[in-house]
């Protein structure tokens, strides 16, 4: 090598050590100022829909700490999947968030296109809570437990009908989960949305429905439901007479309905770190766990890194719920 070669080496090693540091400066000046700007939200369903209730609650407090403005942008269409579309093209810098639910795995097992790769272009940023659903008949039906429930679709297989707000929502998921655990088989009715299977539900029409615990709440109280079974591991604060699916010897049964926040893969950690720790923050406000509590949504507290984990393996078994109950993807 000649000494021209060398020199001009050692001088270009100089400006790549030189870049790092400042490349390493800048990231860390990021991370300190960081929001410095508007963070854009957005939540990929209608206003007014649970989880932009959820969200909403928790923004509320999360834009205070952060101390600048967290805009919500409502892009709702093909269940949630164009919202999420958008977010994944969205630039990696943390001023681009999505509020997202357990609907994220459900689209990963019910649509054969996606404008985006679920696992692959999200970072699973903070769990905000869960939510459990309540297994609710007619009371033209006569159910009054779950027992004569499953009694009478084994009596008719194929006759009893369920609702749900579309094919790989919430409430049919966790009717197939219901019925797979049940060892019946009863005839799937997808809807709209949530107002028209309760109304189908309270006419007499449909056979039961797994409603989401904030609606099922006042729907219980006014005697328009019969409430049968909550799906979920324990007994919830608002239902404490109403057992769960466990408990009436369906333990395979339980369905979580989960939210959280999450960011384009590439957001830098540091990014990622703030918004876990103030996200956590703003979930643990006692002001904002009462509001969480009203709406039927109970605490999820875990790391980050769980959360990512918690995340790609509810698509998983989600993928396998779709499967074993034989939902065709759209």
């Amino acid at each position: 090598m000649g000494i021209s070669s060398a020199k001009f080496l050692r001088a270009k090693l100089a400006l790549l050590l030189i870049g790092g540091a400042v490349f390493g400066s800048a990231t860390g000046a990021v991370a300190d100022t960081y929001p410095s700007r508007n963070i854009s939200a957005i939540i990929p369903f209608a206003p007014g829909n649970a989880n932009d209730v959820t969200a909403r609650i928790v923004f509320e407090q999360l834009q205070k700490q952060l101390g600048q403005p967290i805009v919500i942008e409502s892009k709702p269409g093909a269940g949630g999947t164009i919202g999420v579309g958008q977010a994944a093209k969205a630039a990696p810098d943390g001023y681009t968030v999505l509020f997202h639910s357990a609907t994220f795995s459900a689209s990963y097992v019910t649509h054969k296109w996606l404008p985006y790769d679920t696992l692959g272009d999200f970072t699973a940023v903070s769990p905000v809570g869960i939510s459990p659903s309540v297994l609710v008949s007619s009371p033209a039906k006569g159910y009054k437990t779950v027992a004569d429930l499953v009694a009478a679709a084994k009596a008719n297989p194929g006759k009893l009908d369920f609702a749900s707000a579309g094919i790989g929502a919430a409430s049919h998921l966790a009717a197939e989960k219901f019925n797979i655990a049940a060892g019946i088989k009863t005839q799937h009715v997808p809807f709209k949305g949530p107002v028209e299977a309760m109304a189908e539900l309270m006419a007499g029409r449909i056979d039961y429905y797994f409603l989401p615990l904030a609606a099922a709440i006042a729907q219980i109280k006014s005697g328009t439901v019969t409430p049968l079974a909550v799906s979920s591991d324990k007994r919830v604060a608002q239902l404490p007479d109403i057992p769960t699916t466990a408990e009436v010897g369906y333990p395979a049964a339980a369905y979580a309905f989960w939210n959280g926040l999450f960011v384009p893969v590439k957001t830098p950690q540091d990014v990622v770190a703030k918004l876990y720790q103030e996200t956590q923050k703003a979930v643990a406000d006692p002001i904002v766990k009462e509001r969480l509590d009203k709406v039927g949504v109970q605490p999820l507290v875990m790391t980050q890194p769980e959360f990512q984990k918690y995340f790609e393996a509810d698509v998983k078994d989600t993928d396998k719920l779709a499967q074993a109950a034989g939902i065709q993807k759209q």
